[in-house]
């Protein structure tokens, strides 16, 4: 989820009433000296208003109505923790040297000045996915799930595959790991005319794959969609039984050539069943539209009945909602 907290947050603190115009507290008030003139609170915040307030306004906005929604869950607590770890890490490998402390970094990233005001920022955006996803689902229709069950899914299948891996270490160079990419590419089609000319795919499999399959003539037993990786699995799924794949297969372990044994009865379309397929349908849409996130937190705003009162607000806020119709 893309974050959308900005780091002037004293912005909302600037804020009084509930009008139609919001008000300062103090307009009046010098907020810092020059040596030939000075500038007032409201000057500063005119120009807060300007460039933070509906960024902060909206973080407030879905805070208020995702806070009712979700209540906090050892999921939330175990993703909090593991941002804040992230947050650190790339703090201290990437942009350590770019920072005078830790802290400035946070100011500069996330708008807060401690690791501990980190854990409203992630909840919000966690509880901000969970609504995300929930929208995207919705918009799957029984349709559609009945659809793909009938058409693209396939009962589990077990295969066999003879993995080319890319030999290379993180010390390389970019194009040394081009060149290992492209002989494993060069192997893996030696090994397919291998075996159309007739040798035998497991005693391939034993003698070029690099994976622990191997020793069993590269046979890795049941798969299915879910434990897979999509490249590989899709792949499989467009043979008949006995075939293999007559161009090497390329995922994040190197090039495969898969071969399929067997195909089992596909499992009836049941409640489990359209959950799964509804939630992999969802993230293809979610994919494919990169405005899908915010049209779904708009669509949960105008759904609890938000109104910006302020009408300079107001007005950004339509300018917002334009760019995303």
């Amino acid at each position: 989820m893309k974050k959308l907290f900005v780091s002037m947050l004293l912005v909302v603190l600037l804020l009084t009433g509930c009008g139609k115009k919001a008000k300062l507290s103090n307009p009046d008030e010098v907020v810092a000296s020059l040596e030939n003139g000075s500038i007032t609170a409201t000057e500063l915040y005119t120009e807060m208003k300007n460039r933070y307030a509906l960024n902060v306004i909206i973080d407030m906005i879905d805070k208020q109505i995702l806070d009712k929604k979700y209540e906090s869950s050892q999921e939330e607590k175990d993703y909090i923790a593991d941002m804040k770890r992230q947050a650190n890490l790339y703090y201290s490998y990437l942009y350590k040297n770019q920072y005078s402390s830790y802290s400035s970094y946070l100011l500069a990233t996330y708008g807060v000045s401690s690791e501990d005001q980190l854990d409203p920022v992630f909840s919000l955006e966690y509880k901000r996915d969970k609504a995300v996803e929930e929208y995207t689902q919705s918009l799957v229709s029984d349709d559609e799930v009945q659809k793909y069950y009938d058409n693209e899914m396939k009962g589990d299948m077990r295969v066999s595959h003879i993995l080319i891996t890319a030999e290379y270490t993180d010390e390389s160079t970019e194009e040394e790991k081009t060149t290992a990419k492209n002989n494993a590419l060069d192997k893996a089609k030696e090994v397919i005319t291998k075996l159309e000319n007739g040798e035998p795919f497991e005693e391939l499999a034993k003698e070029y794959s690099k994976d622990s399959s191997a020793e069993n003539g590269g046979d890795i037993g049941i798969i299915s969609d879910t434990d897979t990786e999509t490249e590989f699995y899709e792949a499989a799924k467009k043979l008949s039984v006995g075939e293999y794949t007559k161009e090497p297969v390329e995922t994040k372990y190197g090039y495969h050539i898969i071969k399929l044994n067997d195909v089992m009865e596909k499992n009836p379309l049941d409640d489990d069943m359209k959950k799964e397929i509804r939630e992999k349908l969802a993230k293809e849409k979610l994919n494919t539209d990169s405005n899908m996130e915010y049209k779904a937190l708009i669509e949960m705003r105008k759904n609890n009945k938000v109104a910006i009162e302020d009408k300079e607000l107001s007005k950004q806020y339509e300018n917002y909602l334009y760019s995303y119709e």
